[in-house]
C-alpha cells in the first residue's frame, strides 16, 4: 500500500469563550435594579469603584456596552436588557440554592424579618423574649419598611404584612385581624389627622376619603405613631388601630355612623425557606404571638 505524502500543517486550535465572571454579573443585575452606581454599591457592600470597575469588565468581556453613563444614574442598552433578563433567571435559581442550602443549618444563623414600623416596635420586638430564651443561637434582624421587600430574592426571609400576598411562590397564613377606631383628644377641632400622598392608596386612607370628603386635614404623616402623638396632643381625629390607641392616657373613642375598616395580618415566606429549622421556629413563635393577641388586635379585648 503506497504510503501517502503527508503536508506539515500546522494545527489551530478553536478559539475560546472569553471567561464570564459571575462576580460581575452580579454586580451588573444588581445595578440593572438599583438604577444608580450608589445605591448598587450600598446594596452589595462595595464601593462606588469597585463596582464601576465590575461593569466595565463585564462589558470587555461580552465586548459591547451594557449601560449608557447619564447624569441621574445609569440606563440599559438593548444589550443589557437582554443580559439583564438572563442574568435574572440565573440568580433566581443561585438564591434557591442557597435556599435549599439552608434546610440543614439547624437552630442557629440568622432570620430577617420585615414589617411595619408600628408592629416593630410595639408589638412583636419585646413579645420575641421567649423565642430568644429556646433558641439563643438565632439571630434576628428586623426590617422596618412600609415596602413589600421581596421575599425571593432574601431582602427578607419573613414577611408580616397587612394584606395578603398576591404574587411569588410563597407561604402565606393570615395572623389577626386589626380592627380601627376614631380617637381625639377631648376638645380636639373638628378636623382629621391622616396618612400623607404616599399612603393614599391604604384602606384606611380610602375609608377617611369616602366618608369624609372634603374634611380638613390638620396633620400628615406617614408614621402611625406620629398620628397617634398627634392625636394626643390635640390636632384632630385620627383613625387608629385600636391595639395602638387602647389605653393611651389622653384620647378618647369617637363613634362612628358607618363601620370602620380592618386590616389583615398575613405571614409570608418563600416555599423553599418555611422548613428550613431556624426560619420554621420563628414563624411558629410568631404566629403563636399573634394567635394570643387577636383579640387585643382585633379591638375586643
Amino acid at each position: 500500500m503506497p504510503i501517502q505524502k503527508c503536508t506539515d500543517q500546522k494545527r489551530t486550535s478553536p478559539k475560546r469563550a472569553p471567561r464570564l465572571d459571575w462576580d460581575n454579573l452580579r454586580v451588573f443585575l444588581e445595578l440593572a435594579r438599583a438604577g444608580s452606581l450608589s445605591a448598587a454599591a450600598r446594596s452589595l457592600g462595595l464601593s462606588h469603584a469597585t463596582v464601576g470597575r465590575r461593569i466595565v469588565s463585564l462589558e470587555d468581556t461580552l465586548g459591547r456596552p451594557l449601560v449608557e453613563r447619564r447624569v441621574d444614574g445609569y440606563v440599559l442598552t438593548p444589550d443589557g436588557e437582554a443580559v439583564r433578563d438572563l442574568a435574572d433567571g440565573m440568580d433566581e435559581r443561585a438564591l434557591a440554592i442557597l435556599r435549599r442550602g439552608g434546610r440543614e443549618d439547624g437552630l442557629v444563623g440568622t432570620v430577617r424579618l420585615t414589617m411595619t414600623q408600628a408592629l416593630a416596635d410595639l408589638f412583636v420586638a419585646f413579645r420575641l423574649g421567649p423565642l430568644r430564651v429556646r433558641h439563643p443561637g438565632l439571630d434576628l434582624e428586623v426590617v422596618v419598611d412600609n415596602r413589600s421587600l421581596s421575599l425571593a430574592r432574601r431582602e427578607a426571609d419573613i414577611a408580616i404584612r397587612l394584606a395578603r400576598p398576591q404574587s411569588g411562590d410563597l407561604f402565606a397564613r393570615k395572623l389577626a385581624t386589626i380592627g380601627y377606631a376614631l380617637y381625639a383628644a377631648p376638645g380636639a377641632p373638628d378636623a382629621l389627622i391622616a396618612n400623607d400622598d404616599s399612603l393614599a392608596d391604604l384602606p384606611e386612607s380610602v375609608w377617611l376619603s369616602r366618608h369624609y370628603p372634603g374634611k380638613r386635614i390638620a396633620f400628615r404623616s406617614n408614621s402611625v405613631q406620629t398620628q397617634l402623638a398627634a392625636a394626643r396632643a390635640g390636632f384632630g381625629v385620627a383613625l387608629l388601630p385600636r391595639w395602638l390607641a387602647v389605653g393611651e392616657a389622653g384620647l378618647e373613642r369617637l363613634p362612628s355612623a358607618v363601620p370602620t375598616p380592618t386590616r389583615e395580618v398575613w405571614l409570608a415566606v418563600h416555599r423553599d425557606l418555611k422548613d428550613v429549622p431556624r426560619v420554621r421556629a420563628v414563624i411558629d413563635h410568631v404566629t403563636a404571638v399573634f394567635e394570643a393577641e387577636r383579640a387585643l388586635l382585633a379591638g375586643d379585648g
